[in-house]
């Protein structure tokens, strides 16, 4: 079963035109990401500064080590369908969330489940797209809003009509 239309909305756009992106910063310098859950539990996501005889064998993304078992630990549990589920979030569908084996089965059975899903994924570079984020593109319950510095704000506000009126139907 494939999610219903208007059930997927997927937000892209350059970097800093929608989403904050928590980041972990020691002074100036980002040295790092987390992943943080909506009730606040958070969990290190990729960083420069991590160091250990386990770190040596995480996957990684530019100058960042991908920590893929803190990760799955927080966000997964949060990727489980519960009856009291409304609506499921996540920033973002990317290169770093997509190494964990897991992540990916997880947000297609959310998409299976027909309650609504409202994620952000990256923009193609240099033409190419990640093929996981292929997929969510071209699912026939997508979405796309495309944000710019000069349209989020209009943009932001359909998306919240979308939104607003796809959970009232369920």
């Amino acid at each position: 079963m494939a999610a219903a239309p208007g059930k997927c909305f997927l937000v892209t756009g350059p970097p800093g035109a929608g989403f904050y992106t928590r980041e972990i910063r020691e002074g100036i310098e980002r040295v790092g990401f987390e992943v943080v859950t909506l009730d606040g539990r958070k969990a290190p996501l990729a960083s420069t500064i991590i160091s250990t005889s386990e770190s040596t064998r995480w996957p990684t993304v530019g100058k960042y080590k991908v920590d893929i078992a803190s990760f799955e630990a927080v966000a997964l549990p949060e990727l489980q369908i519960k009856e009291d589920t409304d609506l499921f979030i996540i920033d973002e569908v990317g290169k770093m969330e997509l190494f964990s084996s897991s992540f990916f089965p997880a947000v297609l059975k959310v998409l299976e489940s027909n309650i609504p899903l409202f994620a952000s994924i990256p923009i193609p570079k240099l033409g190419r797209d990640i093929p996981a984020v292929t997929r969510l593109r071209n699912h026939p319950g997508a979405k796309i809003f495309t944000l710019s510095p000069s349209n989020r704000d209009a943009v932001r506000e359909q998306i919240y009509t979308q939104l607003v009126d796809s959970l009232s139907e369920q």
